[in-house]
Protein backbone atom coordinates (compact mmCIF):
# COMPACT_ATOMS: atom_id res chain seq x y z
CA UNK A 1 0.00 0.00 0.00
CA UNK A 2 1.12 3.79 -0.66
CA UNK A 3 -0.50 5.08 2.43
CA UNK A 4 -2.35 4.22 5.46
CA UNK A 5 -5.80 5.91 6.20
CA UNK A 6 -6.78 3.63 8.99
CA UNK A 7 -3.90 3.18 10.92
CA UNK A 8 -0.17 4.51 11.45
CA UNK A 9 3.04 2.38 10.88
CA UNK A 10 6.07 4.39 12.49
CA UNK A 11 9.89 2.84 13.08
CA UNK A 12 11.97 3.90 15.59
CA UNK A 13 15.21 2.95 16.11
CA UNK A 14 14.71 -1.46 16.22
CA UNK A 15 10.87 -1.09 17.12
CA UNK A 16 7.66 -0.53 15.05
CA UNK A 17 4.51 0.84 16.11
CA UNK A 18 1.24 -0.38 14.40
CA UNK A 19 -1.55 1.95 15.37
CA UNK A 20 -5.14 1.88 14.83
CA UNK A 21 -5.96 5.16 13.91
CA UNK A 22 -9.95 5.64 13.73
CA UNK A 23 -10.09 7.17 17.37
CA UNK A 24 -13.05 9.36 16.65
CA UNK A 25 -14.88 5.71 15.71
CA UNK A 26 -13.47 4.62 18.77
CA UNK A 27 -10.86 2.10 16.15
CA UNK A 28 -14.01 0.08 15.13
CA UNK A 29 -12.57 -2.52 12.52
CA UNK A 30 -13.26 -2.33 8.80
CA UNK A 31 -11.63 -3.87 5.73
CA UNK A 32 -9.33 -1.66 4.72
CA UNK A 33 -8.11 -1.49 8.27
CA UNK A 34 -7.95 -5.29 8.17
CA UNK A 35 -5.66 -4.92 4.64
CA UNK A 36 -3.53 -1.73 5.94
CA UNK A 37 -2.82 -3.86 9.46
CA UNK A 38 -1.53 -7.15 7.00
CA UNK A 39 0.62 -5.05 5.21
CA UNK A 40 2.32 -3.11 7.99
CA UNK A 41 2.81 -6.36 9.64
CA UNK A 42 4.23 -7.69 6.45
CA UNK A 43 6.57 -4.26 6.46
CA UNK A 44 7.83 -5.02 9.93
CA UNK A 45 8.04 -8.54 9.14
CA UNK A 46 10.45 -7.98 5.75
CA UNK A 47 12.63 -4.87 7.45
CA UNK A 48 16.03 -6.49 9.39
CA UNK A 49 16.41 -3.48 11.00
CA UNK A 50 12.87 -3.96 12.96
CA UNK A 51 13.33 -6.51 16.31
CA UNK A 52 9.97 -5.89 17.81
CA UNK A 53 6.56 -4.75 16.83
CA UNK A 54 4.34 -2.70 19.72
CA UNK A 55 0.64 -2.65 18.62
CA UNK A 56 -1.94 -0.79 19.87
CA UNK A 57 -4.55 1.60 19.25
CA UNK A 58 -5.05 5.44 19.27
CA UNK A 59 -7.45 7.29 21.80
CA UNK A 60 -9.08 5.80 25.01
CA UNK A 61 -10.01 2.55 23.07
CA UNK A 62 -7.60 -0.22 21.06
CA UNK A 63 -10.81 -1.80 19.27
CA UNK A 64 -14.44 -2.04 20.08
CA UNK A 65 -15.10 -4.67 17.22
CA UNK A 66 -16.83 -4.44 14.07
CA UNK A 67 -17.43 -1.27 12.43
CA UNK A 68 -21.48 -1.14 12.44
CA UNK A 69 -21.98 2.43 11.98
CA UNK A 70 -23.77 1.35 8.46
CA UNK A 71 -26.66 -0.50 10.38
CA UNK A 72 -24.92 -4.19 9.39
CA UNK A 73 -21.41 -6.33 9.21
CA UNK A 74 -19.36 -4.76 6.33
CA UNK A 75 -17.07 -7.31 6.22
CA UNK A 76 -16.85 -7.62 2.70
CA UNK A 77 -16.70 -5.50 -0.23
CA UNK A 78 -19.46 -7.72 -2.42
CA UNK A 79 -21.08 -10.47 -2.26
CA UNK A 80 -18.55 -13.22 -1.75
CA UNK A 81 -18.80 -17.00 -3.06
CA UNK A 82 -18.74 -18.81 1.01
CA UNK A 83 -17.30 -21.78 -1.10
CA UNK A 84 -14.25 -19.85 -2.12
CA UNK A 85 -11.19 -21.13 -0.18
CA UNK A 86 -8.90 -18.46 -1.00
CA UNK A 87 -11.48 -15.59 1.04
CA UNK A 88 -10.49 -14.30 4.36
CA UNK A 89 -12.05 -12.94 6.43
CA UNK A 90 -11.27 -9.28 8.14
CA UNK A 91 -10.05 -10.50 11.28
CA UNK A 92 -8.35 -13.36 10.49
CA UNK A 93 -6.43 -11.08 7.61
CA UNK A 94 -4.42 -9.60 10.70
CA UNK A 95 -4.79 -12.36 13.46
CA UNK A 96 -2.41 -15.03 10.92
CA UNK A 97 -0.27 -12.16 9.80
CA UNK A 98 0.76 -11.86 13.16
CA UNK A 99 0.95 -15.45 13.38
CA UNK A 100 3.29 -15.90 10.95
CA UNK A 101 5.60 -12.77 11.91
CA UNK A 102 9.32 -13.82 13.04
CA UNK A 103 9.50 -10.95 15.38
CA UNK A 104 7.91 -10.69 18.76
CA UNK A 105 4.44 -8.54 18.86
CA UNK A 106 3.61 -6.70 22.17
CA UNK A 107 -0.10 -5.84 22.26
CA UNK A 108 -0.41 -2.53 24.52
CA UNK A 109 -4.59 -2.63 25.17
CA UNK A 110 -6.77 -0.20 27.07
CA UNK A 111 -10.38 0.76 26.93
CA UNK A 112 -12.29 -1.50 24.93
CA UNK A 113 -11.01 -4.63 23.41
CA UNK A 114 -14.01 -5.93 22.17
CA UNK A 115 -14.64 -8.39 19.04
CA UNK A 116 -12.03 -8.05 16.45
CA UNK A 117 -10.41 -6.10 19.29
CA UNK A 118 -9.87 -9.34 21.33
CA UNK A 119 -9.69 -11.79 18.24
CA UNK A 120 -6.88 -9.70 16.15
CA UNK A 121 -4.56 -9.98 19.58
CA UNK A 122 -4.87 -13.43 20.79
CA UNK A 123 -1.73 -14.54 18.31
CA UNK A 124 0.46 -11.85 19.42
CA UNK A 125 3.07 -12.61 21.84
CA UNK A 126 2.64 -10.17 24.94
CA UNK A 127 -0.60 -8.85 25.71
CA UNK A 128 -0.21 -5.77 28.09
CA UNK A 129 -3.40 -4.34 29.25
CA UNK A 130 -4.32 -1.17 30.99
CA UNK A 131 -6.61 -1.31 34.77
CA UNK A 132 -9.53 0.18 32.35
CA UNK A 133 -9.15 -2.26 29.36
CA UNK A 134 -12.58 -4.47 28.38
CA UNK A 135 -12.41 -7.94 26.31
CA UNK A 136 -15.29 -9.84 25.00
CA UNK A 137 -15.46 -12.09 22.69
CA UNK A 138 -19.69 -11.16 22.47
CA UNK A 139 -20.23 -13.15 18.56
CA UNK A 140 -23.06 -14.98 19.98
CA UNK A 141 -24.83 -11.60 21.01
CA UNK A 142 -24.82 -10.40 17.55
CA UNK A 143 -26.11 -13.74 16.09
CA UNK A 144 -22.87 -14.40 14.17
CA UNK A 145 -19.54 -16.62 14.58
CA UNK A 146 -16.41 -16.08 16.21
CA UNK A 147 -13.60 -15.37 14.02
CA UNK A 148 -9.13 -14.80 13.37
CA UNK A 149 -9.27 -18.33 14.75
CA UNK A 150 -9.85 -17.32 17.72
CA UNK A 151 -11.47 -20.63 18.54
CA UNK A 152 -7.77 -21.96 18.09
CA UNK A 153 -6.01 -19.33 20.03
CA UNK A 154 -7.92 -18.78 23.32
CA UNK A 155 -8.10 -22.04 24.59
CA UNK A 156 -4.41 -22.15 24.03
CA UNK A 157 -4.13 -19.06 25.99
CA UNK A 158 -6.54 -19.84 28.90
CA UNK A 159 -7.81 -23.39 28.72
CA UNK A 160 -10.79 -24.65 26.97
CA UNK A 161 -13.45 -23.90 29.88
CA UNK A 162 -12.28 -20.46 30.30
CA UNK A 163 -12.59 -20.12 26.82
CA UNK A 164 -15.96 -22.12 26.56
CA UNK A 165 -17.75 -19.34 29.08
CA UNK A 166 -16.31 -16.54 27.21
CA UNK A 167 -17.46 -17.49 24.30
CA UNK A 168 -20.46 -19.47 24.74
CA UNK A 169 -21.89 -16.10 27.24
CA UNK A 170 -20.51 -13.41 24.83
CA UNK A 171 -20.12 -11.45 28.07
CA UNK A 172 -17.69 -8.47 28.79
CA UNK A 173 -14.78 -8.88 31.13
CA UNK A 174 -12.52 -6.41 32.80
CA UNK A 175 -9.10 -6.48 33.14
CA UNK A 176 -8.49 -8.23 36.55
CA UNK A 177 -10.20 -11.25 35.04
CA UNK A 178 -8.39 -11.20 31.89
CA UNK A 179 -4.96 -11.45 33.90
CA UNK A 180 -6.25 -14.16 36.16
CA UNK A 181 -7.33 -16.30 33.02
CA UNK A 182 -3.53 -15.07 31.48
CA UNK A 183 -5.30 -13.72 28.21
CA UNK A 184 -2.88 -10.48 29.12
CA UNK A 185 0.52 -10.80 30.86
CA UNK A 186 0.48 -7.60 33.10
CA UNK A 187 -1.63 -4.77 34.06
CA UNK A 188 -0.38 -1.02 33.88
CA UNK A 189 -1.69 2.35 34.75
CA UNK A 190 -3.09 4.14 31.29
CA UNK A 191 -0.25 6.60 31.34
CA UNK A 192 2.64 3.77 32.09
CA UNK A 193 1.32 0.84 29.26
CA UNK A 194 2.91 2.35 26.60
CA UNK A 195 5.93 3.31 27.94
CA UNK A 196 5.99 -0.36 29.70
CA UNK A 197 5.46 -1.85 26.09
CA UNK A 198 8.52 0.10 24.88
CA UNK A 199 10.26 -0.72 28.15
CA UNK A 200 9.89 -4.71 27.24
CA UNK A 201 10.28 -4.34 23.61
CA UNK A 202 14.15 -2.87 24.48
CA UNK A 203 14.45 -5.81 26.43
CA UNK A 204 13.86 -8.26 24.08
CA UNK A 205 15.77 -6.54 21.82
CA UNK A 206 18.78 -5.77 23.95
CA UNK A 207 18.92 -9.38 25.12
CA UNK A 208 17.71 -11.97 22.58
CA UNK A 209 18.84 -12.86 19.54
CA UNK A 210 16.17 -12.18 16.75
CA UNK A 211 17.01 -15.27 14.41
CA UNK A 212 16.75 -17.92 17.54
CA UNK A 213 13.51 -15.53 18.51
CA UNK A 214 11.91 -16.32 14.98
CA UNK A 215 12.68 -19.80 15.10
CA UNK A 216 11.28 -20.57 18.76
CA UNK A 217 8.45 -18.74 18.29
CA UNK A 218 7.36 -20.71 15.10
CA UNK A 219 8.42 -23.96 17.05
CA UNK A 220 6.07 -22.86 19.77
CA UNK A 221 3.21 -22.52 17.60
CA UNK A 222 3.77 -25.19 15.45
CA UNK A 223 5.19 -28.01 17.27
CA UNK A 224 3.39 -27.79 20.61
CA UNK A 225 -0.04 -29.37 19.03
CA UNK A 226 1.90 -32.41 17.36
CA UNK A 227 0.31 -35.52 18.83
CA UNK A 228 3.56 -36.39 19.64
CA UNK A 229 6.91 -35.44 21.47
CA UNK A 230 8.97 -37.54 18.87
CA UNK A 231 9.14 -35.42 15.56
CA UNK A 232 9.69 -31.95 17.69
CA UNK A 233 12.89 -33.94 19.11
CA UNK A 234 14.05 -34.95 15.68
CA UNK A 235 13.75 -30.98 14.60
CA UNK A 236 15.29 -29.70 18.15
CA UNK A 237 18.12 -31.97 17.25
CA UNK A 238 19.01 -30.72 13.81
CA UNK A 239 18.96 -27.06 15.37
CA UNK A 240 21.08 -27.86 18.04
CA UNK A 241 23.60 -29.36 15.45
CA UNK A 242 23.08 -26.33 13.33
CA UNK A 243 24.79 -24.06 16.49
CA UNK A 244 28.24 -25.14 15.89
CA UNK A 245 28.45 -23.23 12.69
CA UNK A 246 26.13 -20.24 14.04
CA UNK A 247 28.27 -17.40 15.06
CA UNK A 248 24.79 -15.90 17.31
CA UNK A 249 25.67 -19.17 19.44
CA UNK A 250 29.09 -18.53 19.96
CA UNK A 251 28.34 -14.59 20.42
CA UNK A 252 25.43 -15.95 23.22
CA UNK A 253 28.44 -17.85 24.97
CA UNK A 254 30.89 -14.99 24.48
CA UNK A 255 28.69 -12.10 25.80
CA UNK A 256 27.88 -14.46 28.85
CA UNK A 257 31.24 -15.78 29.80
CA UNK A 258 32.18 -11.98 29.21
CA UNK A 259 28.81 -10.44 31.17
CA UNK A 260 28.51 -7.91 28.69
CA UNK A 261 25.63 -7.29 26.54
CA UNK A 262 25.20 -9.60 23.01
CA UNK A 263 26.06 -8.11 19.34
CA UNK A 264 24.22 -10.11 17.30
CA UNK A 265 24.80 -10.66 13.75
CA UNK A 266 22.00 -13.04 12.44
CA UNK A 267 19.43 -11.74 9.92
CA UNK A 268 15.61 -13.06 9.87
CA UNK A 269 15.47 -12.13 6.69
CA UNK A 270 18.46 -14.65 5.68
CA UNK A 271 19.76 -16.95 8.67
CA UNK A 272 17.16 -19.40 9.68
CA UNK A 273 17.60 -23.01 8.98
CA UNK A 274 16.42 -24.23 6.05
CA UNK A 275 15.37 -27.14 7.14
CA UNK A 276 12.29 -25.79 9.07
CA UNK A 277 9.14 -27.56 8.03
CA UNK A 278 7.39 -24.46 7.46
CA UNK A 279 10.27 -22.65 5.49
CA UNK A 280 10.28 -25.25 2.91
CA UNK A 281 6.79 -25.68 2.63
Amino acid sequence: MESYEEITYAVDGKIATVTLNRPRARNGYTLRMADELADAFDRADLDDAVRVVVFTGAGKDFCVGADLSAGSLAVTSGRVDTSDPEWNEPAGRCSMRIFRMSKPVIAALRGAAVGAGSTIILSADYRLAATDARFGFVFSRRGIYPEGASTWFLPRLVGLGRALDWMISGRVFGADEALAAGLVHSLHEPEDLLPRAYELADELIRRTAPVSVAVIRQLLYRMSPVESPFPVQRLDSRLIASCADNPDAVEGVLSFLQKRDPEWTGRVSADQPDFLPWRSG
